[in-house]
């Protein structure tokens, strides 16, 4: 059973950065796309990043020149380092494999 730990949320004012981390388990991580997707409050999710095995990275436009995803195969690790964070970028984030997502960490950009 694949287990997904979200961390590395928190306040941040905008123009700021955060890294999100994300820990997988229970799957041979290497061989998967894994994904990063977000979820405003009352609003549905929305697909931020994904990295297929190799390491090429794809960005939904909202955040493509801002957001860095990458992955460590060696350590089944997900990140997420987000730069010059705008206020619309506060929300629930969640990385995912499939239709597995883990319980997410939240971000919140405040001035």
């Amino acid at each position: 059973e694949v287990q997904l730990v979200e961390s590395g949320g928190g306040l941040v004012q905008p123009g700021g950065s955060l890294r999100l981390s994300c820990a997988a388990s229970g799957v041979t991580f290497s061989r998967y796309t894994m994904n990063w997707v977000r979820q405003p409050t009352g609003k549905g999710l929305e697909w931020v990043s994904a990295i297929a095995p190799g390491g090429s990275p794809s960005y939904g436009d909202s955040v493509k020149g801002r957001f860095t995803i990458s992955r460590d195969n060696a350590k089944n690790t997900l990140y997420l380092q987000m730069d010059n964070l705008k206020l619309e970028d506060t929300a629930v984030y969640y990385c995912a494999l499939g239709s597995s997502r883990g319980q997410g960490t939240q971000v919140t950009v405040s001035s």
